[in-house]
């Protein structure tokens, strides 16, 4: 595309999203996407999101649209609700609450201001943790879709134990497998944790759950994913939902010409890449665990000299928690950078694709938050699975033992153990350099190269976005979206 311009007639998909970086990302990434086939996408969060992401980048965060392939971006945050991340469930259930209250408020008002301005809505789109979206949009008459910015393998196992359809673990039998159609057995610790009988978070059980609330309704459900990654599990969860595939959102041709359109919530270093240029190919290990997870300080430790002795070069994403966060601020052992010298590199934040686009990379040690696990998958980098909560866990089942693209350290917080050194240093050269390193690395690379026919012109996602579009575009043309707005 590039010349043909902003679709006739005119269609407006207003995204609102969740607070959270692994939330913000991706719904941008679809933003992003969906305006570079002539789409005007306005992006909507909180204001704290806003600040972030114009402090953390030279970004063009403007309620003007602005150019993006042939269609337009624009912003629009909201004021009355910040980050605050308490330490008890009850706080966190509250904290959700005020941010839906406030939401049903202000997000038809914004909806009713665009129309008046001359770009009515002609889809709204929201993300896990907003299911109170859904209700707003049924309001209005406005047709909705939803992102699920985690894998489908993961939307399968959250609706089978919503519905009660399979059997899962219960506080009488705590520890049994779980069989699910089209997937693989799923052991009791390779289950989102929410869904266990102890989960310490019940409140983020409950919203993801609440999603399915809302589901018969929605003209898609956009799964972060690609059909030839998940293709079995896909083509069962369709039978019940409008599923369709639109990743690895990470691909994007025209991320060039915006390439200042970014949604990374923190500054990146900006000494990292000349770093990573000054180390030979396939010689450096990135570690990384996300946005909110931090490991104890024993184990950061043990993390820290299994990479030492293992005289590999590392990159480590160390980022501080955000002020109130329940997670401890840790640090390196003491004199341990003497040590490394110029083989390690630690720094609080980085632009994560691009790291692992590098050809200084050999693998990721990783949380297996999806966002990571897809970019991994795209940038074909094999892993080293360290997963904590959620859904991370089962993230990491399928990269080991289904896609084959790593090896697993460990199975995540309720293995309630310390990772020892030398098992992080004996990970770490079993994916670079041991028997099977080749065939993981070969493996990574079969997943890279479907990714990136996936996203290309005719690709399955990229078809399902076509799709997407023209039905809005029949939509608008035979009247079924509603020309103006009520507020209720």
């Amino acid at each position: 595309m590039g010349s043909q311009g902003p679709i006739d007639p005119f269609i407006h998909v207003f995204l609102i999203s969740f607070p959270g970086q692994g939330h913000v990302n991706p719904l941008l990434r679809l933003g992003k996407r969906l305006a570079s086939k002539g789409v005007l996408v306005t992006f909507c969060a909180p204001e704290c999101v806003g600040k972030d992401m114009r402090e953390a980048n030279k970004n063009i965060v403007s309620d003007e649209p602005t150019p993006y392939g042939d269609g337009f971006i624009r912003f629009e945050f909201f004021n009355g609700w910040e980050y605050t991340q308490p330490n008890e469930n009850r706080q966190l259930e509250t904290e959700l609450a005020n941010l839906e209250s406030l939401g049903r408020v202000l997000l038809p008002e914004m909806i009713k201001q665009n129309e008046a301005n001359g770009r009515p809505v002609s889809c709204l789109i929201n993300n896990p943790f907003l299911p109170w979206v859904c209700d707003v949009a049924k309001s209005l008459d406005i047709p909705y879709a939803v992102l699920w910015v985690q894998s489908c393998a993961s939307f399968s196992t959250y609706y089978h134990y919503y519905f009660n359809l399979e059997n899962f673990p219960n506080e009488s039998n705590p520890h049994i497998d779980v069989h699910l159609p089209n997937m693989p057995i799923l052991k009791w610790d390779e289950l989102p944790s929410f869904l266990l009988p102890y989960n310490p978070f019940p409140v983020l059980a409950n919203v993801v759950l609440r999603q399915f609330n809302y589901l018969s309704n929605p003209i898609r459900i956009f799964i972060e994913s690609f059909e030839e990654l998940e293709k079995d599990i896909v083509n069962y969860m369709s039978k019940f939902f409008p599923i369709k595939t639109v990743g690895p959102l990470i691909v994007d041709e025209h991320s060039k010409i915006g390439e200042n359109i970014r949604a990374d919530l923190v500054k990146a270093d900006s000494s990292i890449t000349q770093w990573l240029n000054s180390k030979p190919p396939s010689s450096v290990v990135y570690i990384s665990f996300g946005s909110i997870v931090v490991p104890s300080q024993e184990q950061v430790d043990e993390i820290a000299y299994g990479l030492l002795n293992s005289g590999l070069n590392f990159l480590w994403i160390m980022k501080p928690p955000r002020k109130n966060s329940s997670f401890p601020t840790v640090v390196l052992p003491q004199g341990y950078l003497d040590k490394v010298g110029n083989k390690g590199k630690v720094v609080e934040w980085c632009l994560q694709e691009e790291v692992l686009a590098h050809p200084s990379l050999v693998c990721f040690l990783t949380h297996c938050g999806w966002n990571s696990s897809m970019e991994a998958i795209v940038n074909g980098v094999p892993i080293v699975a360290f997963p904590q909560w959620g859904d991370q866990v089962t993230n990491a089942k399928y990269l080991v033992d289904e896609f084959k693209i790593g090896v697993r350290l460990s199975r995540g917080v309720t293995e309630k153990r310390t990772i020892p050194r030398y098992e992080v240093e004996q990970s770490l050269h079993e994916v670079s350099s041991g028997p099977k390193a080749a065939e993981m690395k070969s493996n990574a690379l079969n997943w890279k190269k479907k990714a990136a026919e996936a996203v290309a012109e005719g690709g399955s996602s990229d078809q399902n976005l076509q799709c997407f579009i023209d039905e809005l575009i029949t939509l608008q043309k035979n009247c079924q979206v509603r020309t103006s707005i009520q507020l209720v």
